[in-house]
């Protein structure tokens, strides 16, 4: 019994790191713009539709090696969105980008629904797929869910340096606190949030390649990535990065937690522990804002 939940705990602190990664982006952007990207989860499944893409047109081998063409095309991507875009509807009225993203959202899953097709697709990572090794007790850990972790605790920790360490970083915090008087003291607010977008689109891009390698994906399937997203942002506190990343944590664990009981209780387990923080606490559990 105290292994059957100690490898429950472990492999959803394995998992929260998928759900960091998902959320990391989200968290950033409302951290700073205040603008809650509904198309968030769809832009992950755009992202890995582009490794697929590549991998083909190119002749790559691996995801990992397609991120060399994805990443700085998902940056750009990000920069154009947010200059020609959602600049133009960011402000106090939050009602607007959420419009204008769920509208996004509907053009990015048509998109990739009439150049995809409505199969499924899911990414090849090689041997590292079925690597893993046995921990006392008889735990048995993958290497796969092992990287992904590794790679949101990289990805959250340079952001975090970034934010708390460079130039830019300050210009993040400083138009988080205060837009007008950041714009006042000579930042270029519509060039930092395009920035800020094109950072995300990196997130994204990192998040969709182990998305695709974890399972198989098609066009619609964003609305998970964003539903998990969005409760593991919540769970770990608005603008907080690290809280984000342990909010992944605390909703992957009450999912494999749940899915020990009864297969069906597997996602419900998670949305309830959403729904009791959200109410208990709702500006999460490790609240923190950019400054």
């Amino acid at each position: 019994m105290l292994n059957t939940i100690l490898d429950a705990v472990i492999q959803g602190i394995l998992l929260g790191g998928l759900y960091g990664l998902y959320a990391a982006g989200l968290s950033l952007v409302f951290g700073i713009m205040r603008l809650v990207n509904i198309a968030h989860g769809d832009f992950i499944v755009l992202a890995a539709f582009f490794v697929i893409a590549f991998q083909k047109f190119l002749s790559i081998g691996s995801p990992f090696t397609a991120l060399l063409v994805v990443v700085p095309l998902m940056f750009i991507f990000g920069y154009v969105l947010q200059r020609f875009v959602l600049n133009q509807v960011v402000g106090d009225d939050i009602l607007r980008p959420v419009l204008v993203t769920f509208g996004l959202s509907v053009i990015t899953q048509n998109g990739l629904l009439q150049a995809f097709s409505a199969d499924s697709r899911k990414l090849n990572g090689g041997i590292i797929e079925v690597s893993s090794f046995t921990l006392p007790g008889g735990i048995i850990v993958g290497v796969f869910p092992l990287i992904m972790l590794g790679a949101c605790l990289a990805t959250i920790g340079a952001l975090q340096w970034m934010l708390f360490h460079t130039r830019m970083g300050v210009a993040f915090r400083a138009t988080s606190d205060d837009t007008m008087a950041a714009g006042l003291m000579g930042v270029n607010t519509r060039h930092l949030f395009s920035i800020a977008t094109g950072v995300v689109m990196v997130t994204v891009a990192i998040a969709s390649v182990f998305t695709g390698i974890r399972a198989t994906f098609y066009p619609t399937s964003g609305s998970d990535c964003l539903l998990f997203a969005f409760e593991a942002v919540i769970i770990g506190g608005l603008g907080s990065l690290w809280g984000t990343l342990l909010g992944g944590m605390i909703l992957a664990i009450s999912q494999s937690l749940g899915s020990r009981i009864s297969p069906a209780w597997q996602l419900q387990a998670g949305h309830l522990v959403f729904l009791i923080v959200l109410l208990m606490r709702p500006q999460g559990l490790f609240p923190r804002r950019l400054d």
